[in-house]
């Protein structure tokens, strides 16, 4: 009797909140003047390193400096008009008020991007548990489709474990770089939930 095989795939998803952010800011200078403007650009930086580095701790707020540019200015016939720079500072870690209070407080630099997300620990518990449903979720449709075509059971024969994580909408960060530059207040920040989802697919042998 030729072997019968039934290909088969199941998904489990599991919400977690994102409990790591992300947040860049940075400042622009302009000049004709490259040396004066790379000096203006260090200035801020150091600025805001020295002050945000006083409120950092391991895990919690972690401080490392990003971008820095610094690009020539043309007009439309090629000619050299000035120069351009950017430098950014990059915040991340798991406490949000700290963070928000600190970028709050930097008067040197405003808020460009937020990004949050899962830490490592978050990300592979929630895969734990979304795996093991697509797992129960794949025997019982195997178990199912086995019944169905008149089989007592199956045999495994591969199977494939795929995982992903989307995070959901973030309200209220629009606004935060204006915010940031007008006062000292803390930078509103809120976190959403993750979506951890689960593929197992794969194929059974019939028997």
């Amino acid at each position: 009797m030729p072997m019968q095989r039934v290909s088969l795939s199941a998904s489990a998803s599991v919400q977690v909140p994102q409990d790591v952010l992300t947040m860049s800011l940075s400042t622009q200078r302009e000049g004709v003047d490259p040396q004066t403007v790379q000096s203006q650009l260090k200035t801020a930086l150091d600025t805001a390193l020295a002050q945000a580095r006083r409120a950092a701790s391991d895990g919690l707020m972690e401080v490392q400096t990003g971008r820095f540019s610094l690009s020539p200015r043309h007009d439309r016939n090629g000619k050299l008009t000035g120069w351009q720079g950017t430098a950014e500072l990059v915040l991340q870690g798991r406490d949000f008020a700290r963070m928000g209070e600190t970028a709050g407080k930097l008067q040197t630099l405003t808020v460009a991007n937020t990004s949050f997300g899962l830490t490592t620990e978050q990300r592979q518990s929630a895969q734990a548990q979304a795996q093991s449903q697509a797992i129960a979720q794949f025997r019982q449709r195997a178990g199912e489709a086995a019944k169905s075509f008149g089989f007592s059971g199956y045999l495994l024969v591969d199977a494939n474990i795929n995982a992903a994580d989307f995070g959901g909408p973030r309200p209220g960060l629009m606004a935060m770089s204006a915010r940031a530059a007008v006062d000292d207040s803390p930078v509103p920040l809120e976190a959403g939930l993750a979506t951890v989802t689960v593929t197992v697919s794969g194929s059974v042998q019939l028997n």
